[in-house]
């Protein structure tokens, strides 16, 4: 019996992990990859939609769709705006201010119901669909309010975000992406829907050096050069907050790894709740409503098999690059 065939929709805030995700996934050949939801997070919805075109045309993939999402969490009542803590993480323009052409080449469609559709055509190709967050879960809340049916018929949900036995890196309780919407993630895990939490506890066990940067600079491609200068970047900023780690933490990359290939992690199957208010508002954390529920909605990685991981990131981003 052949394997079934996957597609994948990345739902991105296209920062600089979310663009080594997406070479990442161009990179893989067990996948196609059907389309990218942008949100807000490391950048505006805008600039996210502005740098996933820029990406996809210079790594060679201008056909596939890229779709607007939220640009602001679920009670907000302005667009978002990024602090200039995460500017300074990410550039201004959200790709370590190196140069970067190609916007967008039309007014980007509605994601929600691009979600929709893919769901309802994935059911009748046979296709496996695969759906990574990897930013603010706003997006797939939203989601869950409007396409009917969909925690039974997306299937298990591979999103990078929250933090279960390691601190976070907002606050000492909250991940970033579980932060900039705290609202959207609880609503998320307490849903119905099936997920897979990529958080801090694996994230950062995956370290990207200088030394990989350099290997892709000299492929002497645009791309290679490009994506070099933007993880550098992101590396310096890890070397003034995060000496001790000797490169940045492969957060985005690693859930997407993970969405293909689930034995990369141990998890710890639980059903999860976020806080939402006082001082450990974004945390997340075993819900004890549920906590002796038979069923577990949500597999938490708290093991990660770095060598592996590393081997294929550095293969499949070397491919896209090349």
């Amino acid at each position: 019996m052949s394997e079934t065939r996957k597609r994948m929709i990345l739902d991105l805030d296209t920062g600089i992990d979310d663009a080594l995700a997406l070479a990442y996934a161009l990179g893989s050949p067990e996948v196609e990859l059907a389309g990218v939801i942008c949100t807000y997070g490391n950048v505006t919805m805008r600039t996210a939609v502005r740098n996933t075109c820029a990406l996809l045309e210079l790594l060679g993939h201008p056909e596939v769709p890229v779709l607007a999402g939220a640009d602001r969490s679920l009670a907000a009542t302005a667009p978002f705006a990024p602090p200039a803590a995460v500017a300074r993480i990410h550039g201004s323009n959200g790709l370590g201010d190196q140069p970067v052409s190609g916007w967008c080449r039309c007014a980007p469609g509605d994601g929600i119901s691009f979600l929709r559709e893919e769901v309802l055509r994935a059911a009748e190709d046979g296709v496996e669909l695969l759906y990574v967050p990897t930013g603010p879960l706003t997006n797939l809340a939203l989601a869950l309010g409007s396409i009917s049916g969909l925690a039974d018929s997306l299937g298990r949900v591979t999103f990078m975000g929250g933090a279960l036995a390691v601190p976070g890196n907002v606050t000492s309780c909250a991940e970033a992406n579980v932060a900039n919407d705290p609202a959207a993630a609880d609503a998320v895990l307490r849903g119905g829907l099936r997920t897979r939490m990529i958080g801090l506890d694996v994230t950062h066990q995956a370290v990207l050096t200088r030394k990989d940067t350099a290997a892709w600079r000299d492929l002497g491609t645009p791309a290679g050069r490009l994506l070099a200068d933007v993880t550098d970047h992101y590396i310096s900023v890890y070397e003034q907050n995060n000496p001790q780690m000797g490169g940045c933490a492969l957060h985005d990359p690693l859930a997407v790894a993970c969405a293909l290939d689930p034995t990369l992690v141990g998890c710890l199957p639980a059903n999860l709740r976020v806080d939402l208010e006082g001082p450990t508002r974004g945390r997340t954390v075993c819900d004890p409503d549920r906590l002796r529920d038979e069923e577990k909605t949500c597999e938490v990685a708290l093991t990660v098999d770095v060598p592996r991981f590393l081997g294929e990131f550095r293969s499949r981003v070397a491919r896209t690059l090349a």
